[in-house]
């Protein structure tokens, strides 16, 4: 698959397999497209060449009311949560039943508690978003996510901003919900401890190429340099710390060639 903005090539011939029922992570540093990438998928961006195909439909093929149809059963969390300010915790993860199906209220009620009990935020029901932390407002943006029972979930970087307490449990209620729900989850994060906690395959991109693919462990044990300095977090290596450009020891002695 390719994707251009202008003449940068955001992906230049990858591929990639999302397996059913596996946490899927895709990695790389920040700038590299992961988000774009779900925009792809999702059918709001169109590769310049290649295929997405999604549950064996071609998604760009599809018809407006095909591709509608096909959303419903993608779930999606959001960077920010983006919570409906203006609703409670109940109202926000009831919107897509009661946008997207006929079930009557009090069915609806008992769906949105189930939901809310698995994220562990039944008796916060009432709360206004302005009066969650940022951990619990991802976890109510999670139980909207899965309102409808989708087949599969996109997680644009769930563990940014978190503390430590909101981020495990975010980690273990991705986990658990996709054994769960028998889910198919594509994790884009930078957060490589969290991430490769839960993930059963890890994509690593950078400059429009997979870099490599392979299990947390596999990647763990890679002969590649940039894997190791990515994975690892450290700040020299392939990818240099200091920017590129002109001699240190020269730059002091002839300050008249300063550009």
């Amino acid at each position: 698959m390719h994707f251009y903005r202008g003449n940068r090539a955001i992906f230049d011939g990858v591929n990639i397999d999302i397996e059913r029922g596996k946490v899927t992570a895709i990695m790389g540093p920040s700038g590299t497209g992961k988000t774009t990438l779900l925009k792809l998928i999702g059918g709001q961006l169109r590769p310049h060449q290649g295929t997405i195909e999604v549950d064996g439909q071609d998604v760009h093929k599809l018809s407006h009311s095909q591709l509608y149809e096909l959303r419903k059963r993608m779930g999606m969390l959001f960077q920010s949560g983006a919570l409906l300010t203006d609703l409670n915790v109940y109202d926000n993860v009831a919107f897509p039943l009661r946008e997207h199906t006929d079930l009557p209220e009090s069915l609806i009620r008992d769906l949105v508690l189930m939901k809310l009990q698995s994220v562990g935020l039944r008796n916060a029901r009432n709360m206004s978003p302005n009066e969650l932390s940022g951990g619990m407002a991802r976890r109510v943006a999670l139980a909207r996510a899965v309102a409808l029972e989708p087949m599969m979930i996109m997680y644009d970087e769930p563990f940014t901003g978190q503390d430590p307490i909101s981020m495990g449990t975010l980690v273990n209620l991705i986990h658990r919900m996709n054994d769960a729900m028998g889910l198919t989850s594509i994790v884009v994060s930078h957060d490589v401890a969290e991430t490769a906690e839960i993930a059963d395959n890890i994509y690593l991109l950078s400059d429009g190429k997979i870099i490599e693919q392979g299990t947390t462990l596999q990647l763990k044990h890679s002969s590649s340099q940039w894997v190791q300095q990515f994975m690892q977090g450290l700040p020299d290596g392939p990818v240099p710390f200091h920017y590129g450009g002109r001699d240190y020891a020269d730059d002091l002695l002839n300050p008249e060639e300063n550009a």
